[in-house]
């Protein structure tokens, strides 16, 4: 019988996936696990946008223009620039499903960081949730997440909410081997 520690051990990012979809009810019990995640307040600040089918258009072409906006693709259409952005675009529409997850800015500085915090440990619980059901997920943090262009050209106003992860969402086609990890005593200090 796999336990919890067994999943949270064999839990892989996932960089290559099959291009099925996975059903949308396996995703919102995944979803629904994730939201069992400490939240300061039981405020439960996680939002999902989950893109899948056409509506990856949508995602795909606000992500390239960021990218040409902010530098990392020439804003060009020279024949190098042009096979580039073909083969990202081809990459991510390859990926069934693009979770972009959000929540709504605080102005209080601890409370933000409470937020946040707690948005992270639901996408920790969503990935560790999705593993059960043989659905593997990649937690992106992109550069595209501080342009602000990229969230009105989404549905988001920057002012009022933040994007705390891109996840992108499939059945593995490749799962990579276990990396070791530092010995804890390395990471622990105790105080006598």
């Amino acid at each position: 019988m796999i336990t919890l520690l067994d999943t949270i051990k064999a839990r892989r990012s996932i960089h290559s996936f099959h291009e099925k979809e996975v059903e949308i009810d396996i995703l919102k019990e995944i979803f629904t696990y994730g939201s069992y995640a400490p939240s300061h307040y039981m405020k439960e600040p996680w939002e999902i946008k989950l893109y899948q089918g056409e509506g990856k258009d949508l995602l795909i072409d606000a992500i390239m223009k960021s990218y040409q906006r902010i530098g990392m693709i020439p804003n060009n259409q020279e024949p190098k620039t042009v096979k580039m952005m073909d083969s990202m675009r081809s990459f991510l529409l390859a990926i069934p499903h693009h979770a972009v997850i959000y929540f709504e800015r605080e102005e209080d500085p601890v409370r933000y960081e409470e937020e946040y915090a707690a948005v992270c440990a639901f996408v920790q619980n969503c990935q560790l949730a999705a593993w059960e059901y043989g659905v593997g997920m990649l937690w992106t943090i992109t550069p595209y997440m501080h342009d602000s262009t990229f969230y009105k050209d989404i549905g988001l106003d920057p002012e009022d909410k933040k994007i705390a992860a891109v996840m992108q969402i499939g059945y593995p086609k490749k799962i990579p081997s276990a990396k070791g990890r530092t010995p804890i005593d390395e990471k622990l200090e105790i105080i006598k």
